[in-house]
């Protein structure tokens, strides 16, 4: 899982592994381990997510499934043009 710009900031880290099923899973495990960060439930509620370079959109994200060794990216709003 890797973390950019904000995310990055609240979870205090640019990447981490995961041992996760689907989307959810990764992000429930995220949020538990680092509950002592408040800050990183916050953004990941406002984050658009890639899983393997595609975009997930509006799809629950307890019916994105995760491939092993794949890759998801946490990508917070951000301004600019």
């Amino acid at each position: 899982m890797r973390y950019w710009a904000a995310a990055k900031a609240a979870a205090g880290a640019a990447e981490e592994p995961y041992l996760a099923v689907t989307l959810a899973e990764a992000l429930d495990a995220a949020r538990a381990r680092h509950a002592d960060r408040p800050d990183l439930a916050r953004v990941l509620g406002v984050c658009s997510y890639l899983v393997d370079g595609d975009p997930v959109g509006t799809r629950d994200h307890a019916e994105v499934r995760l491939s092993e060794g794949g890759s998801v990216e946490v990508l917070p709003p951000f301004a600019g043009g």
